[in-house]
């Protein structure tokens, strides 16, 4: 199911040329990566607690449409695939009009904190993110 994430433009997301500076994007995607995740259950606390951490792998991004300050925001995040290590998850970002503003492809490979190699999913998120995908 689609995670779904609002946010405003704030002035301090406008770049010299008056609208969203592209890296703030991303971090619009970050926040709502991390509120998703947070809702199957993988808090900060929790990763602390199994010592993991997701952390991104790649992000391909389309610039679609500028935002501008006061903007509404909505970040859609869906499950595109589920490997062993990693997954892939596809971001878009829809302003108040609901016009596609950004999209990214992003994906997120499971490692150990101590010893940052990559190792499998927990079984929960596994199973979390394969309700999520869509079937084909």
């Amino acid at each position: 199911m689609a995670h779904r994430y609002h946010l405003t433009v704030r002035s301090t997301d406008i770049d010299v040329i008056g609208h969203v500076n592209n890296a703030k994007y991303l971090e619009y995607m970050e926040w709502a990566r991390f509120e998703w995740i947070w809702e199957q259950g993988f808090t900060l606390d929790e990763l602390r607690r199994r010592a993991i951490m997701p952390v991104v792998a790649n992000i391909n991004i389309n610039y679609r449409k500028e935002l501008k300050m006061r903007e509404e925001v909505t970040a859609i995040t869906t499950v595109v695939k589920v490997g062993e290590k990693s997954f892939v998850i596809r971001q878009e970002l829809y302003n108040a009009a609901d016009v596609l503003v950004a999209d990214a492809d992003v994906t997120m490979v499971m490692i150990d904190a101590n010893t940052r190699q990559s190792i499998s999913l927990p079984v929960e998120l596994k199973e979390a993110l394969l309700v999520d995908l869509p079937k084909s």
